[in-house]
């Protein structure tokens, strides 16, 4: 054999052995991530995260119907809605400067373009300084304009410009349902601007206010509301205002599921007579009534007048007062039990039932005088 022959073999073998190494050293080979980054690193003690790891994003938004209506709602009447804070006043012992701290917060809303705002009693009674915030952050000292205690409702009156002011779209409390849909929007514990929904769970629901007096006809929901939330709006789906947020039931101090609201049917009368006035002008019979204790302990149901107010319309009908005879007897009056056909068994009864009328209206006054049951037509008179 010629050595060209066993040179030319000898460089086949080697080539052939060079290209089998290099296919087989790609087929085993791991592949190379050519989109590591910084991302993708381990962290000291962590194995590296895989790039596959990561999750694609759906990016398409669907919401359902209610879902939209919802976000609409708060959306359009968010704007209306305040935030209150109350200051008082506290003066250093040894400087004899004052300094004004924080006492109280709470929510109101926008009723007109006046720059009324509206709120609880019980939100601005220990203050003795207001500050609203509106929607847009901006903030105002507020002057009150008036407030019914027996309500737990106030005015107050900034001096915004009128486009920051949105007044409330306000709605009717006489055809709520059970079972209707709710939305009450407020500051609970400060967080400003909070939505929660619900449903009526009850009406016509009584409570105590602030004053000691009754308040009939309120509203029960289930619509979480919390320390923050008072004086502020309670919704109906159409976002106008259907009561305000005045009270919770609860042991904890937070939300239990059952929340309570003045109705709005109630609010627009006070609420007018507030800023009208300055106080709320209830039309009255003229007469003053004997505490109802009196009547409890006596077993006597009804209003029972213990006084007659001069030239009012109780005196000019003709009605009578009790009476204490020089030797200390006692001569009951008049014992109002019904006024135009609606009961009265006690003093509340009838502040409540008067309500309902304004001064100058004529009312029939069912009533008992030396148990004879008697009626008569007294005109009201101005408070």
């Amino acid at each position: 054999m010629k050595l060209s022959h066993i040179l030319i073999s000898g460089l086949l073998v080697a080539a052939g052995m060079w290209v089998g190494k290099s296919y087989f050293s790609k087929e085993t080979s791991p592949e190379v991530n050519t989109n590591y980054s910084a991302d993708n690193a381990a962290k000291p003690g962590e194995a590296p995260a895989s790039a596959t790891s990561r999750r694609s994003v759906d990016s398409v938004i669907y919401l359902t119907n209610s879902e939209q209506a919802t976000i609409d709602l708060f959306e359009n009447v968010a704007p209306s809605v305040c935030y209150i804070t109350t200051l008082s006043q506290q003066r250093d012992y040894w400087s004899r400067d004052v300094t004004e701290i924080p006492s109280g917060s709470g929510s109101g809303f926008i009723w007109d373009n006046q720059g009324h705002i509206i709120t609880n009693f019980h939100v601005i009674q220990n203050g003795s300084k207001l500050k609203v915030t509106l929607s847009d952050r901006s903030s105002w000292d507020a002057e009150v304009v008036g407030y019914e205690p027996n309500k737990d409702l106030a005015v107050l009156r900034i001096k915004a410009p009128e486009e920051k002011l949105k007044p409330i779209p306000v709605g009717q409390s006489s055809t709520l349902k059970v079972g209707q849909s709710v939305y009450a929007i407020g500051n609970p514990f400060g967080l400003d601007q909070s939505l929660t929904t619900g449903v009526i769970s009850a009406l016509g629901r009584e409570i105590t206010s602030i004053g000691g007096r009754p308040i009939r006809d309120v509203i029960q929901t289930d619509a979480a509301i919390n320390p923050g939330n008072s004086g502020g709006p309670l919704l109906d789906s159409r976002g106008r205002l259907i009561g305000v947020n005045t009270m919770i039931y609860s042991t904890s101090g937070a939300s239990a599921g059952i929340g309570f609201s003045i109705p709005v049917d109630e609010v627009n009368w006070v609420v007018a007579d507030l800023i009208t006035y300055g106080e709320v002008r209830r039309p009255i019979l003229g007469v003053e009534l004997l505490p109802p204790q009196y009547a409890q302990n006596w077993g006597v149901e009804g209003a029972m007048i213990m006084g007659l107010s001069p030239g009012k319309g109780a005196e000019k009908a003709g009605l009578k007062a009790l009476k204490q005879t020089s030797s200390g007897e006692i001569i009951f009056g008049d014992i109002i039990r019904e006024v135009d056909g609606k009961k009265v068994q006690n003093n509340n009864d009838l502040f409540l039932i008067l309500e309902k009328y304004k001064a100058g209206d004529k009312v029939k006054v069912t009533y008992v005088r030396d148990k004879d049951t008697r009626s008569v037509d007294v005109i009201l008179s101005s408070q």
